[in-house]
């Protein structure tokens, strides 16, 4: 299947998106993701490290079946680390997440639907952020859920992609090793914020 201006799309091309700056402390929690789940066997995903401009956006998520974006995010009252997961189908018409960037995920997205370049699916990982200042490094709220978040991003793939067995075994047996010696750093991931 084609669309008429964008790429052809995929049944099984899945992308894995991570917005934000590795230079803004927990802003670059999408490109530690992203580095992470390149230590494992990740087969048939496609990772991009983007800053958040909606042309990037759109390239990476063009023709995927199914598109999953990290993002870190401020909100109030802040619990820094927490991680709220929400699908295009749960985003409401005109609702947006309060990215760090200018133009905001829905937009991009709303914008790739013009385009006809929207994925099948989005799924959106908003984390929530404790410090944004200039340096390199997350906060240990951050530090210590990228464990669980690549994990539940593994789940999200494994519904599109054939993982190997080995490849989800080593990654969940890294995330509760990871998790249970960070235990007291990190929030629980709530099942749709």
């Amino acid at each position: 299947m084609s669309t008429s201006r964008g790429a052809p799309v995929s049944t099984s091309r899945v992308a894995v998106i991570g917005v934000g700056n590795e230079y803004r402390r927990d802003d670059g929690v999408g490109a530690a993701v992203i580095a992470y789940l390149q230590l494992h066997d990740v087969p048939d995903v496609e990772f991009t490290v983007a800053d958040g401009e909606p042309s990037q956006l759109i390239e990476a998520w063009s023709g995927a079946r199914l598109a999953v974006v990290v993002d870190a995010v401020l909100c109030e009252p802040p619990n820094p680390g927490r991680i709220h997961r929400t699908s295009l189908e749960a985003m409401p018409s005109g609702a947006g997440i309060a990215s760090t960037h200018g133009l905001g995920i829905p937009d991009a997205m709303r914008l790739a639907e013009v385009l006809d370049r929207a994925p099948q699916r989005l799924v959106v990982y908003a984390v929530e952020a404790a410090d944004l200042g200039f340096g390199v490094g997350l906060s240990p709220a951050l530090d210590g859920v990228i464990p669980k978040l690549a994990s539940a991003i593994l789940t999200e793939v494994t519904e599109v992609t054939e993982v190997t067995a080995d490849a989800a075994q080593v990654l969940e047996v890294t995330a509760v090793a990871d998790t249970s010696s960070a235990a007291s750093k990190s929030s629980p991931l709530p099942s749709n914020s």
